[in-house]
Parts: C-alpha cells; structure tokens; sequence
C-alpha cells in the first residue's frame, strides 16, 4: 500500500489546528472570568454603597482622598467603599472638604 504525500502534511496542519484550538478557548474562557469578576465587584460596590447609604450616615461636606462618598458608621469610624465592595476606613487625614460650587 502506498500512502499518499500530503499525508504528513496534513497531520502536522491538524495538530497546528488542534493547538490554536485548545489555547484559543482557553484565552476565551479567562477573557469571560475576567468580564464576570468585572461585574460581580461593581454589583457588590452598589449594593454596599445603597446599604451604607441606608444603614450609616453620609459624612455631608467631606469627602475621600479621591472624591469618593465618606460613610460614618455606629461607631463613628469613617470610611469609603473601594471598586471591589469593601469598606476602607479612612485616618482623619484622608478627609478632606468638598469644593463649593464657586470653585468649579
């Protein structure tokens, strides 16, 4: 029997193929955990602003090192919600006033 010349050829493009495949989904898959941890940190960062914003006062006049709504909590420690969800509680340092209006 006599095997035909593209025949090696041929099985190395499939494994070529079969390469591009594999590491293509697999960049695809981390590209999809990715967007979905995306979404779940700002879905978490709402949800604990909305509750911070119901259960704890907003400190009205101030805010964070970067702009951001400072938050009292019941035992009077200041703090601000980062983009992951968490409270970072803040030194008085941090604090800083609003500008007015004027300013801007």
């Amino acid at each position: 029997m006599h095997t035909p010349k593209h025949l090696p050829l041929f099985l190395i493009a499939a494994a070529v193929g079969l390469v591009t495949s594999l590491s293509g989904q697999r960049a695809f898959g981390q590209g999809i955990e990715k967007a979905a941890k995306k979404v779940g940190n700002a879905t978490a960062s709402v949800a604990v602003k909305g509750t911070s914003a119901i259960t704890d006062k907003v400190y009205k006049g101030k805010e964070g090192p970067n702009g951001e709504v400072v938050y009292i909590d019941k035992k009077d420690r200041k703090f601000i919600v980062d983009d992951k969800g968490k409270k970072v509680y803040l030194k008085p340092n941090q604090i800083h006033n609003k500008p007015s209006k004027k300013d801007k």
